[in-house]
């Protein structure tokens, strides 16, 4: 099947198809993935998703409610379906991603869903519930591969084909002992390779990464994409083994981490959906706002103290909005850029101290350069070269305000346990409004009065 983006036609014509017959509805339906139609799910209605979605065999329905984002609501379509639809739909998806659905329900829809559910897959689902969404054991897959340490080659094989009948992909082979006790890992290919009098614990490989089940999700990711693993084990305090995060899983968790760093940056709520309404919308941004004033306040108040100087030089109040406005942008640059790389790995000392002096060199230049032109403006337009040197102190002052802050503020909150991305843009934004217009104001009393 060839895989395009669904755009406004497709989506047009599928709510057409919604319209007419089944039959002519099923076969358009054919021509696209399953992620395409999760996508489409998004834009029309929860009685047109239910048409689809009872229409399609139980396999490819789960892929579509797997592949849904969590802001179009799965949980709200899964209850809405007719109870034994609902019931082989959750059997085809994995353990992870049926816990993540189930758990966004409430207790009550919750309860009923699972008593209808296999108890094994019950039991399964319930114990995945127990572990916090943003660890290694809310993302973890309890379906594993796995052998004992003692098995022959052929009774490896064999238990290989028996438990992958109930798996749809897998990876790694898991070797265990005693009360699953976590050994190493093995490859197909070597116990295909192997002898047959081979036992599995002469092919092990007992240098691997693991995770603990308490481990945050971004830890999981980092190690994963360190090592460039297919998938991880996870296991408890005793080294049992309890289950697996793959890769695909650690795509989706590397997105809403870098989704929720570029909304706390921005002032917004990580808790505001990106698709939900104006109220929640408020809501979220409001209190940000408001904080940001207070800090507006505060620039306001050293403008208000050098009120004489603007008043007597009125061409200032036109350089004063350049001037914080270039630090601003510069303190957000190397904002980004610090918070970025502490998502990636904790910083050392000797990293920090080297991230700060390196956006502080970066903003010495940079506010020479922007300052040296601003000063030829001021030249050669305003007639005045003190105006300019006063302007050219100021911008390059500033912007190293702006790399000291950007990158030294949320170093800072990491060290004293506040996530950096929180208040790191209104602090910084203060800075280099207040000191900005201290340095040019202050330098224009001095210099020009």
């Amino acid at each position: 099947m060839q895989s395009f983006d669904l755009d406004k036609t497709d989506i047009l014509k599928i709510k057409q198809a919604l319209e007419g017959s089944d039959e002519n509805l099923l076969i358009l339906l054919e021509e696209y993935h399953a992620s395409e139609i999760a996508i489409l799910f998004e834009s029309i209605s929860l009685e047109d998703q239910k048409t689809i979605i009872h229409l399609l065999p139980a396999e490819l329905a789960s892929e579509i409610i797997s592949e849904m984002s969590h802001e179009a609501h799965p949980e709200e379509l899964l209850i809405e379906i007719d109870s034994e639809k609902r019931q082989d739909i959750i059997e085809e998806l994995d353990y992870d991603d049926a816990t993540d659905i189930i758990s966004q329900m409430g207790v009550e829809d919750q309860h009923e869903i699972l008593s209808e559910m296999d108890k094994e897959h019950a039991v399964n689902i319930r114990n995945l519930m127990t572990y916090p969404e943003d660890t290694a054991g809310g993302l973890m897959n309890t379906q594993v591969i796995k052998v004992n340490a003692e098995m022959s080659k052929k009774q490896a094989i064999d238990e290989i084909i028996l438990q992958s009948e109930e798996i749809e992909e897998f990876y790694t082979i898991y070797v265990v002992a005693a009360d699953d006790v976590l050994q190493g890992i093995v490859s197909l290919k070597d116990i295909i390779k192997a002898k047959a009098n081979a036992k599995v614990a002469d092919l092990v490989n007992a240098d691997f990464v693991y995770v603990r089940v308490d481990v945050d999700q971004e830890e999981v990711a980092d190690l994963i994409s360190q090592y460039n693993l297919t998938s991880i084990p996870v296991v408890d305090i005793n080294m049992r083994l309890l289950g697996r995060v793959t890769f695909d899983d650690v795509i989706d968790v590397m997105q809403e981490e870098n989704t929720e760093d570029m909304l706390k940056i921005s002032g917004v709520s990580e808790d505001e959906e990106l698709s939900g309404n104006w109220i929640e919308a408020v809501k979220s941004r409001l209190p940000w706002l408001i904080l940001n004033l207070g800090t507006a306040f505060l620039a306001s108040s050293v403008i208000r103290y050098f009120e004489p100087t603007v008043t007597r030089i009125v061409v200032l109040a036109g350089y004063m909005t350049i001037i914080a406005g270039m630090g601003g942008n510069a303190a957000t640059q190397a904002l980004a850029v610090t918070v970025r790389r502490i998502t990636l790995s904790d910083l050392s000392d000797q990293q920090a101290y080297r991230t700060v002096i390196k956006e502080l060199t970066v903003g010495f230049i940079n506010g020479a350069v922007n300052g040296l032109i601003v000063f030829l403006f001021a030249f050669f337009y305003d007639d005045s070269p003190m105006l300019g040197l006063v302007i050219f102190m100021a911008m390059t002052g500033n912007l190293v305000i702006a790399g000291i802050t950007g990158a030294g503020i949320p170093l800072i909150l990491k060290r004293v346990g506040i996530d950096p991305a929180i208040a790191s843009s209104i602090i910084i934004t203060t800075f280099t409004d207040v000191f900005g217009f201290l340095l040019l104001l202050g330098l224009a009393s001095k210099l020009l009065l």
